[in-house]
């Protein structure tokens, strides 16, 4: 294991990819009411224990890693054989996961390239899957860090939530705060960028904003070879119905390749809440 991966539980990478691919994973956390647990372990918080909360009004906030359990994760790294380290994580915008890999890498014990993904959810997944694929060739450190740096630039996330007032209480909004005057009067589609969420555009209805999520995911793509993904809280039917519709729309960029849908991890659900449905396109 010359060089070792590493990211965070905001990937939304499913355990059996992660363990196929060597990939190891850092939890956030996620505080529910007084009790804070870690996202994507055994006994972690889970997406329905969330909505449930955010739906009941539960106090909901969220935590990244410290740099002393990042030392700690490379530390081990190190021990086991790693000689160069990749830790890709979601955009140091939205948190501060990034931050704290930028600090433990100062002590680790081998060299640590930290990569801001600028991202999050499956954009940065598909980042570090490609930094796999890079690191499998034989790439050192350098190489899997640009692997990564250049999928995420081809990536497009956009979402769309029933609501902005969870986006509000965590003080994620940025530039979408533009919109909290007519959140009652509009559905907002809204998208990362430059590591920021920011307003998209607004719609009337949530059945035309999930068409519109459709239309925007397909002039992503193109005509190039993708990886799609669609993302949810709380509303499997949507997903499933709009990833069914991308399979179809975009099969031949897919190259037989699935269209997952997965429902989110706490930490990113905490701050979008239920009725959330998103959608990555990121080119390959």
């Amino acid at each position: 294991m010359p060089v070792a991966l590493v990211t965070d539980s905001t990937a939304s990478l499913p355990a059996e990819v992660v363990a196929a691919r060597d990939i190891t994973v850092v939890p956030l956390q996620v505080v529910i009411g007084a009790t804070a647990y870690d996202e994507g372990v055994d006994g972690g918080a889970t997406p329905e224990m969330l909505a449930e909360a955010l739906r009941a009004w539960t106090p909901v906030s969220t935590s990244r890693p410290n740099p002393d359990e990042m030392l700690e994760v490379y530390q081990r790294l190190a021990k086991d054989g790693a000689t160069e380290i990749v830790s890709i994580h979601l955009s140091g915008e939205l948190s501060g996961t990034f931050e704290s890999a930028q600090l433990a890498a100062r002590q680790a014990p081998v060299p640590v390239l930290a990569v801001d993904s600028r991202q999050v959810g499956m954009a940065t997944g598909f980042a570090v899957l490609s930094a796999a694929d890079a690191r499998d060739e034989g790439g050192d450190a350098s190489a899997v860090a640009a692997a990564a740096r250049r999928r995420v630039s081809t990536a497009t996330s956009l979402f769309y939530v029933d609501t902005l007032e969870y986006l509000r209480r965590g003080g994620r909004m940025g530039a979408a705060s533009a919109l909290i005057g007519s959140a009652l009067a509009v559905k907002p589609i809204l998208r990362i960028e430059d590591g920021r969420v920011v307003p998209f555009e607004r719609v009337r209805t949530a059945g035309k904003a999930l068409h519109r999520l459709e239309e925007l995911a397909v002039d992503a793509a193109g005509s190039a070879a993708v990886d799609v993904a669609v993302a949810h809280l709380a509303s499997p039917e949507r997903a499933a119905s709009l990833a069914e519709r991308l399979g179809e729309r975009l099969a031949a960029g897919l190259e037989g390749r699935p269209v997952p849908v997965g429902e989110i991890g706490a930490v990113l659900g905490a701050h979008v809440g239920p009725g959330m449905v998103g959608v990555c396109v990121a080119r390959r």
